[in-house]
């Protein structure tokens, strides 16, 4: 199941990347709803939309070290 929800989330992220705003609120649903190990995998998949949608950059603050 929580697989699923990671796979969802990625997809959201995706459709949303066109609004920092929202994107960013997104960002911080996905990590109250994933899994320690899927928020890390989840920071790879945001720093790759980072480099097509540079503007994201601001996002990350909501990913922890």
């Amino acid at each position: 199941m929580s697989r699923a929800m990671f796979e969802y989330t990625k997809t959201v992220l995706s459709k949303v990347s066109f609004d920092t705003a929202l994107f960013c609120r997104e960002v911080q649903k996905a990590i109250q709803r994933l899994l320690p190990y899927e928020i890390e995998e989840l920071k790879i998949f945001i720093k790759s939309l980072i480099l097509q949608n540079p503007e994201l950059n601001q996002c990350l603050i909501y990913l922890k070290p």
